[in-house]
């Protein structure tokens, strides 16, 4: 199975750096994982509206780039379906099973994801009706992707 995290935005960070490394590291054992940053616009607070889309479209053309014509993709948005750790892990047996070997999660940068990326999406996923860092969700996500592998392997892991 390869696994692709799609993302806009560099880690600043040390303290995810080294998360999100721990669980890239864990994550070896189960699948080839594969983290793709790209670049963010800058977004001044109050730029307007129009300058927002035009940034989203930018980042979002950069990320369609990445994704892969036989990949499942699930795109992590605010208004997506939320689904407890063991769906997610369903979700991810499934697609091996139904021989899709390509799973890409994207996780758009402070503006959300473009409607090119969003309609590209096989599954909306929500973690949470709250906001979080983009950087911060990038180690839930690979947290929950861990999470997953070892609940679908039978490991202890899971509680």
């Amino acid at each position: 199975m390869n696994i692709d995290i799609l993302c806009v935005g560099r880690l600043r960070e040390d303290y995810l750096k080294d998360a999100v490394n721990e669980y890239v590291k864990r994550l070896k054992k189960y699948c080839r994982i594969n983290i793709i940053e790209s670049p963010d616009e800058k977004a001044p607070e109050g730029q307007g509206n129009a300058l927002d889309i035009k940034a989203r479209q930018l980042e979002g053309s950069r990320i369609i780039r990445h994704i892969k014509d036989d990949a499942v993709v699930i795109c992590l948005e605010i208004e997506g379906v939320m689904m407890s750790s063991e769906v997610l892990a369903g979700v991810i047996k499934d697609a091996g099973i139904n021989g899709k070997s390509n799973i890409q999660f994207v996780i758009g940068g402070s503006l959300g994801l473009s409607d090119e990326v969003i309609s590209r999406a096989d599954i909306h996923l929500s973690f949470s009706k709250m906001t979080f860092p983009h950087q911060l969700m990038r180690v839930i996500l690979l947290e929950q992707i861990y999470r997953s592998f070892k609940i679908n392997a039978n490991e202890p892991y899971h509680k």
